[in-house]
């Protein structure tokens, strides 16, 4: 199944209902720890609000571990539970929401603030940009010298990411690169198998 994440760090808007405003602030978190900083980010910018209350996937949709919510003292189920099945039945993953509301003086009720809280974050993803997301995996080679120029090339035409060389009695490559950089990196490297040591998820030799 494709997923989906924020195409950027930041993204805001706004709904207004019976005078109460609904901001609703959403981030790329890719982990539990960058989604904490976020919440307490808008709760520092939000500090006089009425409620800061938050649901994410901050990480794969797969890890039930990273998902979570929060009613931020509205009564209970009625805010961060909607929020999050919203996130639910979309696409997205590595994503953290947090709606702050401004009371305007008439109460909502249980499934007034529900539908309030679901439409704030409907709303929001209707316009949030979005990326695909590309699982990267980590690769690792050795080689000789005199065929450093023929694999730089070859690294640069795949647009694998270079993340560490070390220069020894041979070179050694960290990288990383999606699926299909892989595949190309590994053709590209049948000609040279004799002469290196490759390493990555799938194949070693």
């Amino acid at each position: 199944m494709t997923s989906y994440i924020p195409a950027q760090a930041l993204y805001q808007s706004e709904v207004v209902v019976k005078h109460s405003r609904f901001i609703t602030h959403i981030a790329h978190t890719p982990d539990i720890d960058s989604a904490k900083n976020f919440l307490q980010e808008i709760r520092q910018q939000h500090i006089k609000a009425n409620h800061n209350c938050w649901a994410q996937i901050a990480g794969s949709r797969e890890n039930l571990n990273c998902w979570g919510s929060n009613d931020d003292g509205e009564p209970k189920g009625t805010a961060g539970k909607p929020m999050l099945n919203v996130i639910k039945h979309s696409e997205l993953c590595e994503i953290t929401v947090v709606v702050t509301r401004y009371f305007g003086g008439i109460k909502l009720g249980a499934g007034g603030l529900v539908r309030a809280y679901s439409l704030a974050v409907q709303e929001a993803l209707k316009t949030l940009p979005i990326s695909e997301k590309v699982d990267v995996f980590e690769f690792n080679l050795h080689l000789p010298h005199f065929i450093v120029g023929d694999i730089e090339t070859l690294l640069m035409k795949c647009r694998v990411s270079v993340t560490e060389r070390n220069w020894q009695e041979d070179l050694q490559i960290t990288g990383k690169a999606s699926d299909e950089q892989l595949i190309q990196l590994r053709l590209g490297l049948n000609p040279f198998q004799h002469q290196t040591s490759y390493q990555d998820k799938d194949i070693r030799w």
